[in-house]
This record gives C-alpha cells, sequence and structure tokens, in this order.
C-alpha cells in the first residue's frame, strides 16, 4: 500500500476512533499529504483483540481499509489488544515511521472530560514532542445529534441529603462528588445528567428536581 512520496521529511498520521467521524478525518489527512506530497498512515487503537470486535467495530475497519486503499496511504496500522495509555501507543507508531503531523479528533464527550479527567491533548504534548498536531472538531450533524437534548456542561456537586443526593453548585464540605451537570434544553428544573469521576470510573446519574432520580444506579466505565 502507498508508493514513494516526494517529501519524506514530513509524514501525517492520522488516528480514527469508532464513529461517523474517522472518514471524515481520513479524507482531512490525505488533503494535507496530497498538498505536502508526503506519506499518509491511518492508526487505529482497540483494548480488545480483532477477533472479539463487534458487528459495528469490524464495519468501520472495513470502511477505513477500503478508504485507506481508496486513497493509496502509506499504512493502516490496528492496534488490537492494546493495554498501554493511548498517548504511548500513539507515540510508538509516531517514532516509528517518523511523523511529524498528527490529526486527532474531538468530540463533544472529550470536552467534558478534559475537566474532569485533564486534557488528552496536553499528555499528548509531553508524550510527543517535535509533531505538530491538528484537533478536527466533530462535524456540526454529529455535534448537533450529541448535544441536542443538553445545555452546555456546568460544574456542579453532589451533596448528601437525607437518603440521597441532591445537587448543588457551590462547592461545601458536604460535597461527596465533583463533576459536570449537563442540563436537559427547555426546562426550568434542575433536570438532567450529572458526570463524574469515582475510583477512576466515569460515572454518571440522572438528575429531577434537584435530585439523583429516585432507584437510579450509578452508571460507571472504566476510564481509559
Amino acid at each position: 500500500m502507498g508508493k514513494a512520496k516526494g517529501r519524506m521529511d514530513e509524514a501525517i498520521l492520522v488516528c480514527v476512533y469508532y464513529g461517523p467521524n474517522g472518514e471524515r478525518l481520513i479524507r482531512r489527512g490525505h488533503k494535507m499529504a496530497t498538498i505536502m506530497d508526503c506519506p499518509l498512515y491511518i492508526l487505529t487503537i482497540d483494548p480488545l483483540p480483532y477477533d472479539e470486535f463487534d458487528a459495528e467495530k469490524s464495519e468501520y475497519i472495513e470502511k477505513w481499509k477500503e478508504l485507506a486503499k481508496e486513497l493509496d496511504v502509506e499504512d493502516f496500522i490496528i492496534l488490537d489488544n492494546e493495554k498501554r495509555p493511548v498517548a504511548k501507543a500513539i507515540k510508538e507508531v509516531a517514532h516509528k515511521h517518523n511523523i511529524t503531523q498528527i490529526i486527532i479528533g474531538q468530540t463533544a464527550q472529550s470536552r467534558w472530560e478534559e475537566i474532569t479527567k485533564g486534557s488528552f491533548m496536553n499528555v499528548l504534548l509531553r508524550e510527543i514532542t517535535f509533531v505538530d498536531f491538528h484537533v478536527v472538531s466533530v462535524s456540526r450533524s454529529i455535534r448537533d445529534e450529541i448535544e441536542g437534548m443538553f445545555e452546555k456542561g456546568v460544574r456542579a456537586y453532589l451533596v448528601e441529603d437525607g437518603d440521597g443526593f441532591r445537587i448543588s453548585f457551590t462547592l461545601s464540605k458536604e460535597a461527596r462528588f465533583e463533576g459536570i451537570f449537563f442540563k436537559e434544553i427547555g426546562t426550568d428544573f434542575n433536570n438532567g445528567i450529572f458526570k463524574f469521576m469515582n475510583n477512576n470510573k466515569m460515572c454518571q446519574v440522572h438528575i429531577t428536581d434537584d435530585r439523583v432520580t429516585p432507584d437510579t444506579q450509578f452508571v460507571c466505565k472504566t476510564a481509559q
């Protein structure tokens, strides 16, 4: 795959994850590589082994492979069963292929994660030096689909109150959890979703009239 390029002092790496924005990132990278006449690489990383990918992931992989062939990219790299932090895996690939430009996508989720976990971009900048980064915003249609139900997130706290929790926007000694509250659009009350970190896991609960909805269980996923 790929052929000799005119400028071997430059090389572009596009990092994609599952979702409709992947093709857009790849085409952006191809446009840059064409202008610069340099090699283009595509990288996707997953903690699961390749043979355990579900149907949706496998479909994205096949689409990206076809696109990589169509655009004559240098290499399409899959790091499956990858247990290292994502930034370190990207660093290894970047050094191996002498990458000078890296393209990554920014989603609505990454913006609230930046507040609760710290900026992923800052981690990349510390890990990978002498590389230019290009952060491409998710397309408006996708962003509207994700954010259309909630207002912009604001910092908030869960405070123990009787047999449950209520949301507060002021830090106090009674606060048990700090996170981001996403208020439902079109409501005068504090109804929405509260997202926070607990024991290195991303958690969320539903809020109804300032309180954690009765019988709601904390839904948590391990942070990667």
